[in-house]
C-alpha cells in the first residue's frame, strides 16, 4: 500500500469543465494518489496518464487513476444532458462511502449543475447538502476559504425570503458549536475568535430595523460566551469585512449565503475552497461553478481546484 494520502476527486457536472480541471492535476500532486470517480472517456481526451484504479495497487506519482462510473448519454462539453445527472450523483455516492470506509482520505469535488439535477427529477440543493444526508451527519456548515479568511454560513442554498426563519436558535446554537469545534480540529486553533454577523442592516438597529439580533442572535452568543467560546457580534455584515476587524478574527460567521460569500469571493476568487464541516470525512471543493462556456476550452482555471485537493492533503497530513 502507498503512505501517498488518497483522495477520490469527482469532476461534476460532466459537460462542464471539472473534468478538464481535474487533468490538470496529474502533474501537480505526485505526493498524493488520486482517484477521479467518473467516465474514464472524460479523462482520456485531454492525453494525461490514467490508470485503472486498483485499492492495493497505486499507480506511479503523476498518474491519475481512474475508479469507473460511466455517463448514461454521451457528454457534449457546453451541453447540458439530464440524463447524466444520475452518473453526477453515483460518483457522490461511490466517493462518499469510500470515504466512511477508509478507503478514501477525503473527497475533493468539481463543480455541479444543480438546475440540470433537479430537471431530472432529483431534489437537489447542493454538495453540502447532499453529502450530509449520506453520511447521516446532523448538520453541514459550509466555509469557505481564501488565504486567511474563513466564512461559514447559517444557512446555505435557500431563498431569500426563507432565511429568517431558518435562524433559529437552536440552528445557530449548533452551527456555532461545529464551527468553533472544527477549528480546532482541523485548524489547529485552541481558542478561536469568531465574528459573528447580523441578519438585518445595521445588525437591527437596536430593534428598529428587525428583532432577529435581540430575540435569537444575542442570546446564543452570550450562552456560548458562557461556555468559554470568543464570540464577538451580532456585528453589521457592512463593517463587519474590513482589516480592522478581520485581524482580530479566525473565521466569520454569516447568516446566509450571499451575505458572506460575495466578499470572500472578491478578495480570493479562483483560489478559495469551500469546506464541509460537520460531516463524518473531509470533503473540500472548488468555489466556482461548471462554466459551459468555458468547457472544451482548455481555458478554465485551475486554481480553485488545485487549492482545494492542497487543502485537503493539509487536512490529512494533519489527522495523521
Amino acid at each position: 500500500m502507498s503512505d501517498r494520502p488518497c483522495i477520490a476527486l469527482t469532476p461534476g457536472e460532466p459537460a462542464g469543465v471539472g473534468p478538464e480541471l481535474i487533468a490538470s492535476l496529474a502533474e501537480a500532486f505526485g505526493d498524493c494518489r488520486l482517484v477521479a470517480v467518473t467516465d474514464p472517456a472524460l479523462l482520456t481526451v485531454h492525453g494525461i496518464r490514467t490508470a485503472e484504479y486498483h485499492p492495493a495497487t497505486p499507480a506511479d506519482p503523476g498518474v491519475i487513476e481512474v475508479l469507473p462510473v460511466p455517463t448514461n448519454a454521451p457528454v457534449s462539453p457546453g451541453h447540458l444532458d439530464r440524463h447524466n445527472a444520475d452518473h453526477v450523483l453515483a460518483t457522490l455516492r461511490r466517493a462518499a462511502q469510500g470515504c466512511l470506509d477508509d478507503e478514501f482520505q477525503a473527497m475533493v469535488t468539481g463543480p455541479v449543475h444543480k438546475g440540470v439535477i433537479n430537471d431530472a427529477g432529483y431534489c437537489f440543493s447542493g454538495h453540502t447538502e447532499f453529502l450530509a444526508e449520506f453520511t447521516k451527519a446532523d448538520l453541514p456548515v459550509m466555509m469557505l476559504v481564501a488565504g486567511g479568511l474563513r466564512v461559514a454560513l447559517v444557512t446555505t442554498h435557500l431563498p431569500l425570503q426563507a432565511v429568517p426563519e431558518a435562524i433559529t436558535r437552536s440552528r445557530l446554537l449548533q452551527t456555532l458549536r461545529i464551527l468553533h469545534h472544527d477549528l480546532q480540529t482541523r485548524y489547529l486553533l485552541p481558542a478561536p475568535r469568531i465574528l459573528v454577523a447580523g441578519l438585518n442592516p445595521h445588525a437591527g438597529e437596536g430593534g428598529h430595523l428587525g428583532g432577529e439580533e435581540i430575540e435569537i442572535i444575542t442570546p446564543v452568543i452570550e450562552a456560548l460566551r458562557r461556555e468559554g467560546m470568543q464570540l464577538t457580534g451580532p456585528l453589521p455584515a457592512d463593517t463587519l469585512f474590513t482589516p480592522r476587524q478581520l485581524d482580530q478574527a479566525d473565521a466569520v460567521l454569516a447568516m446566509y449565503h450571499d451575505q458572506g460569500l460575495p466578499v470572500l469571493k472578491h478578495a480570493g476568487f479562483g483560489r478559495a475552497v469551500n469546506v464541509t464541516l460537520g460531516l463524518p470525512i473531509i470533503r473540500t471543493s472548488v468555489d466556482h461553478g461548471t462554466a459551459l462556456d468555458l468547457a472544451g476550452t482548455g481555458s478554465a482555471d485551475p486554481g480553485s481546484l488545485h487549492a482545494a485537493v492542497a487543502e485537503a492533503r493539509r487536512m490529512i497530513v494533519q489527522d495523521a
